[in-house]
């Protein structure tokens, strides 16, 4: 019993401050030593005669630990008045005498008697104060050589914008304790400062991406604002989204197109993973599923209604150029000499069905050609033996299920999801593509306001037909009121293709997640990415990364509410116990 309560007497002598403070300090005439932290304190010595905004922002974005102190202390405006007037009388006393014995002018005197003079105009009319004005730093480091490389790094910064520091030798613990939280200044090494340059030393410079119109994004890590944004009110309307898998721009996407399709706006999505189909089940959309099996078909011969600016000689061409790309996927390439057959047969094969420029547009959707007569065409042409042969596999072989059957799928519904993760690995390029051509079909003949979203785009991206095509779309996006959204895992697989970069330079949205350190460098070369911003995509967590709209960039945290984490998550766990809950609803009723 007796040693229970001696324990309780020692704890009760025991406070916060024995927990919180070093167990060992020592105090050097260049440093401190916090129990294994070495310390080190600097001063502010010199500025010079004109301060930018924001010139503090590049030392507070370091990736380093470190404590700032500003102090602030107001002089009395007449005193400074004195001073300064008697300032003035001995500068304009020297600039008459040098007059006199003709000496050559010397700006500087002239250039410090014009800012003394705005400087008291100033005072006078109460518009600026004067301050005395003292800023302190402390680093914190493992070794000597660590803390010697940020000072270095310090004064490169400041140096750079011809502001100069100094340690605090000789007096480290006044230092510390000036830059520590008690707002004591033990340093007392001022400059004076008058209002305008003081403003300038506001640290914390972030970029805002905040306007009266459009959706919730997220939340901007610098500042926690909020970054609402309307994608359609910039030169075009396109995305590109890059991030590693797992690292939420599935769900990203998922939110925008939900709050985009509240505010009225049609969204078109080409799912290769069958992500989205809990999404349009949620909203009362289309799903349609392609496969070999699949009761959901698409003609790759469709053609668009003109448009009232639009000959039908285009539109017939266009399809065709086209039409002969996707053969040229389909095929495994072809010859110039097979190329030209198949234009061909393209052209004969509508000209059979009396799909002419000099016929009627509104009689095309009745008279659409098949790849059967596609085939029966080609094979009445010479040379054509072996295109036939090919050609044979996808108007009556096993791929005939997809691509010899009339279009029976309508995109009537504000939300519409075509999803490819049942068909075969190797016609799943091929399946994108008309996809594709369907999709951009429908858009041309209606013009209204839509999002087009295409995931796992490096798929399309490695045929340079499928590439082609949707660079094209990118390109074509805006005169038809759509904007694309173009999502792929891996920037060094888009990137080799030719059409890689053009399509990001066509887009004025991108959002980077996640990185792996495989590929951050080139990230960080194509989109001329900070060192911050660098290690923010190494390190960011789920649903975070940087956003870029046109010339802003903000650090963005995607957030959702309760109802839309319902909708559009993509956690299997969620997702399972959603159903789960749906199945024990039903019962119940």
């Amino acid at each position: 019993m007796k040693k229970i309560e001696e324990q309780t007497e020692i704890r009760e002598e025991i406070g916060i401050g024995d927990i919180v403070a070093p167990s060992y300090i020592k105090i050097d005439q260049n440093h401190l030593v916090l129990g294994e932290r070495l310390v080190k304190s600097f001063f502010i010595f010199s500025y010079p005669r004109y301060l930018s905004i924001g010139w503090l922002s590049p030392v507070i974005n370091l990736n380093y630990p470190f404590d700032i102190s500003i102090h602030f202390n107001p002089i009395d405006s007449g005193r400074i008045l004195k001073e300064l007037r008697r300032k003035v009388t001995g500068i304009q006393a020297e600039l008459i005498e040098r007059a006199e014995k003709g000496l050559v002018r010397d700006p500087v005197l002239e250039t410090a008697y014009q800012d003394i003079e705005i400087l008291r105009d100033q005072l006078q009319t109460a518009s600026e104060r004067m301050f005395k004005f003292g800023l302190y730093l402390t680093i914190y480091g493992d070794t000597e050589q660590e803390l010697g490389q940020i000072s270095t790094r310090l004064r490169s910064i400041f140096e750079s914008r011809l502001i100069y520091i100094k340690p605090c030798l000789m007096r480290q613990k006044e230092g510390f304790i000036s830059s520590s939280p008690y707002g004591l200044d033990k340093i007392l090494v001022h400059n004076f400062m008058n209002t305008a340059p003081l403003s300038s030393i506001f640290p914390f410079i972030s970029p805002d991406l905040s306007a009266n119109e459009g959706i919730l994004y997220g939340v901007n890590l610098h500042n926690n604002s909020l970054v609402l944004f309307d994608r359609f009110t910039l030169e075009n309307a396109n995305l590109v989204v890059f991030a590693k898998s797992g690292s939420g721009k599935s769900y990203f996407c998922k939110l925008e197109i939900l709050r985009y399709l509240m505010q009225g706006i049609d969204a078109i999505i080409i799912d290769p993973e069958n992500e989205y189909e809990f999404l349009s089940d949620a909203v009362d959309g289309s799903y349609f599923k392609f496969s070999l099996t699949s009761p959901h078909h698409l003609n790759p011969f469709d053609l668009p209604i003109p448009l009232e600016d639009e000959k039908p000689e285009d539109i017939i061409r266009t399809n065709t150029i086209n039409l002969v790309g996707l053969f040229r996927i389909m095929l495994g390439g072809l010859t110039p000499t097979e190329d030209a057959l198949i234009d061909q047969a393209v052209t004969e094969t509508y000209a059979a069905r009396d799909i002419t420029p000099t016929s009627d547009p509104k009689s095309w959707p009745e008279k659409i050609p098949l790849m059967s007569d596609f085939e029966e065409v080609l094979s009445s042409m010479t040379g054509t033996e072996s295109l036939v042969e090919r050609v044979r596999k996808y108007s009556r072989g096993s791929y005939a299920g997809f691509f010899n059957q009339s279009s029976n799928v309508s995109m009537d519904k504000n939300l519409v999801v075509f999803g490819v993760r049942d068909m075969e690995e190797e016609l799943r390029p091929m399946a994108m593509f008309v996809i594709l051509r369907y999709i951009w079909n429908k858009i041309r003949s209606v013009l209204k306001k839509r999002l087009l979203l295409v995931d796992e785009a490096w798929r399309l991206m490695q045929s340079p037909d499928g590439a082609s095509f949707l660079y094209g779309l990118c390109k074509r996006a805006r005169k038809y009121w759509l904007g694309v959204t173009t999502i792929t895992q891996d920037v060094s697989d888009f990137m080799n293709s030719d059409y890689g970069r053009p399509i990001i330079t066509n887009s004025s949205l991108l959002f980077l997640m996640k990185q792996s350190p495989a590929t951050i460098d080139v990230v960080k070369q194509i989109f001329y990415l900070t060192e911050e911003e660098k290690y923010h995509l190494l390190e960011s967590a789920v649903g975070e990364g940087v956003f870029i709209a046109g010339q802003k960039r903000v650090a963005l945290k995607v957030v959702a509410s309760y109802a839309e984490d319902q909708m559009v998550t993509t956690s299997p766990e969620q997702i399972l116990k959603i159903r789960e809950a749906k199945k024990r609803l039903k019962l119940a009723k």
